[in-house]
């Protein structure tokens, strides 16, 4: 199978064992079918969860920014001084 957004496909390579015997193996990516909106229509893809990720993380609304507190003020030299 083949991602139909991003065009990632099996890898061919070698299983190699303690001896350095080489045999054949293939990577598959994890492939899902999914239904998303393309161009205002559903449509069936099939598309690998890193896509399927990056597709989720895009529609979501942005998350809202919290103000930042003040820090807390140190107990300065001074101070300790006078006590």
């Amino acid at each position: 199978m083949k991602c139909e957004i991003c065009g990632k496909k099996p890898q061919t390579g070698h299983n190699v064992s303690h001896s350095k015997r080489h045999t054949l193996r293939r990577w598959l990516p994890n492939i899902h079918r999914t239904t998303i909106m393309v161009e205002g229509r559903k449509r069936k893809v099939n598309m690998c969860t890193r896509c399927l990720r990056t597709q989720y993380k895009a529609a979501r609304p942005p998350k809202p920014h919290h103000e930042i507190a003040e820090p807390v003020p140190s107990v300065s030299e001074e101070s300790r001084s006078s006590q």
